[in-house]
């Protein structure tokens, strides 16, 4: 048995409580708000804080521990942070580790841990990778019921944001970026559904919201099994990036490794 911390977007809350209720580990969480995503900056400058936070009140525990008392008999000290987020806009760019590993999932937002897998993002998503979409969470947690994706924006068809970036700087290239990709009005409303929150009957009120509207209406099946795995301790190299103390998050942005540590 391990024990963890988890910081987490609370796009998940509802998710990732039901997959820490059946965790083999001892998981501390901590949900911060879906409107930090905004803005990269600060939803970095929020998260290494917290990051350093939790490192230093786990090594001041582990330190003040009994000689010979175990880790997870000592409250407050952890084997690892988990962070609940993907590349988020970039939000996770740069974040380093401090005395304990990160563990994230190779995921650019939100949309593809809902579904569960890149290959599933890609499979739903791959002809318009910045379609919105809408769930559970984002409807009780967000500022609105819908959410643009930021993939189309963060990798382009290849490498053509992260040139922009280079060479005008963050701020400056998604300004470029949007003024060369006009944002088109949304003809459908794709909603993902996991079973952790069918029951609550959101996939009908946002069909009828798309009748209203007169839009089409998509109803997409994800799935929890990455926010399982994560609390799990059940880390596939291929599926989560493992951040060793000192290392930092470094974006690949392709659609395989997504971000790598350094």
């Amino acid at each position: 048995m391990a024990k963890y911390k988890l910081i987490s977007c609370n796009v998940f809350q509802r998710e990732l409580c039901a997959a820490i209720a059946d965790s083999p580990n001892v998981i501390d969480p901590e949900f911060l708000e879906l409107g930090l995503h905004q803005s990269s900056g600060v939803l970095a400058t929020r998260l290494q804080a917290r990051i350093d936070e939790a490192s230093a009140a786990s090594d001041s525990a582990w330190a003040a521990a009994p000689e010979g008392q175990s880790r997870d008999a000592t409250v407050g000290a952890y084997d690892a942070i988990l962070l609940g987020y993907g590349l988020c806009g970039n939000g996770l760019a740069g974040l380093q580790a401090r005395s304990l590993p990160l563990v994230l999932a190779r995921a650019h937002d939100c949309c593809t841990i809902l579904l569960g897998s890149r290959r599933a993002f890609l499979d739903k998503f791959g002809e318009s990778l910045s379609a919105g979409w809408s769930s559970a969470g984002y409807i009780e947690r967000g500022s609105t019921y819908f959410r643009a994706s930021e993939v189309g924006q963060k990798t382009g068809l290849g490498l053509e944001y992260a040139d922009l970036v280079e060479k005008y700087g963050e701020e400056n290239a998604q300004y470029v970026w949007e003024t060369m990709h006009p944002a088109m009005e949304e003809k459908e409303i794709r909603f993902i559904e996991l079973p952790e929150t069918a029951g609550l009957g959101y996939a009908e009120t946002m069909r009828k919201r798309a009748a209203d509207e007169g839009k089409d209406f998509t109803l997409l099946q994800g799935s929890s099994r990455l926010l399982r795995a994560l609390v799990a301790g059940c880390w596939d190299s291929a599926e989560f990036l493992v951040v060793g103390p000192g290392q930092h998050i470094e974006p690949v942005y392709d659609h395989d490794r997504v971000i790598e540590a350094h």
